[in-house]
């Protein structure tokens, strides 16, 4: 069994194609599919169900994929450790971010990160922090900011807290409290709101605030991202919560402090196992010691 072939098969089950895999992996198909019978025969089990239509997994496919993912990351993480060793930096970074990173200019860090670092392959995706906690936790990503609700711990991760802070009102500038630089939780929770998911840690924040002084909200409109929230507000469907910082980057709106405002933790977290050398030195950068 050769990483190989581990290769080819983890490229036709995410392509769904020989010919889709062939050409993702820069080798005719007849190559590919030669390994990929070599591998079969030594296995004593097909891993594809092959028809004119469609290939899909076996059932030893689906066993073997996951395994075959593994042992692909660990031979590129040893490859980049030996590269590490001799002073040189490679391999890939996989970064997770709300979409309210407030604590850390999260661009520009990027961006220093290319520069001192060109040869790693940086992939950076969105998500919510309870998403992108697990995919720590999962190893699909390396490091992972996120917004919880003051005191809670993110398990099965390592963490370090970035900031705190409170959440501020956005409204549209025709909206009847736009007269106000100031409002109450009694008064918005008259309002409809433009929320995250139910359920979120992002939701969760704003609720906290409202459940606590005895109030029950309405979020008939959710979305995933800050810039989608903003755009509904503007367009005077309802009232959102986002922490200052991002308020303040939000054209259009108009925003309104708030009396006894619901707060978050901004959190970094990073896996429960030894950083791979480009994770390290994206920590490193950030200020973050990885000491156990």
């Amino acid at each position: 069994m050769e990483l190989q072939q581990m290769r080819y098969v983890v490229a036709v089950a995410e392509t769904g194609g020989f010919t889709r895999a062939a050409e993702r992996c820069h080798v005719v198909q007849s190559a590919l599919s030669h390994q990929i019978a070599r591998l079969e025969k030594e296995l004593g089990t097909r891993l594809f169900d092959r028809t004119s239509r469609a290939v899909r997994l076996t059932a030893a496919g689906e066993a073997f994929v996951p395994v075959a993912r593994q042992a692909l990351d660990a031979a590129e993480r040893a490859r980049a450790e030996v590269r590490a060793a001799t002073g040189k930096v490679s391999g890939n970074l996989a970064v997770g971010a709300i979409s309210t990173v407030a604590a850390v200019d999260l661009a520009d860090a990027l961006r220093r990160y290319q520069t001192r670092y060109p040869d790693v392959r940086i992939c950076l995706v969105g998500g919510v922090s309870e998403e992108l906690i697990e995919r720590v936790r999962d190893s699909s990503l390396d490091v992972a900011f996120t917004g919880l609700d003051p005191g809670t711990v993110p398990k099965g991760v390592r963490y370090q807290e970035l900031a705190r802070g409170e959440l501020v009102a956005i409204v549209a500038p025709e909206h009847p409290l736009a007269g106000r630089k100031r409002t109450d939780l009694q008064r918005l929770a008259r309002e409809p709101f433009i929320d995250f998911p139910a359920g979120s840690a992002a939701r969760r924040q704003r609720q906290s605030a409202f459940e606590a002084a005895g109030l029950t909200t309405d979020a008939p409109f959710e979305v995933t991202t800050v810039e989608f929230l903003a755009r509904l507000v503007r367009a005077g469907l309802g009232v959102g919560m986002v922490p200052e910082a991002i308020a303040a980057e939000l054209p259009g709106v108009h925003i309104l402090k708030v009396k006894t405002p619901p707060t978050r933790v901004e959190m970094l977290v990073w896996g429960r196992l030894g950083p791979s050398p480009a994770a390290a030195a994206f920590l490193s950068q950030l200020g973050v010691s990885t000491a156990q």
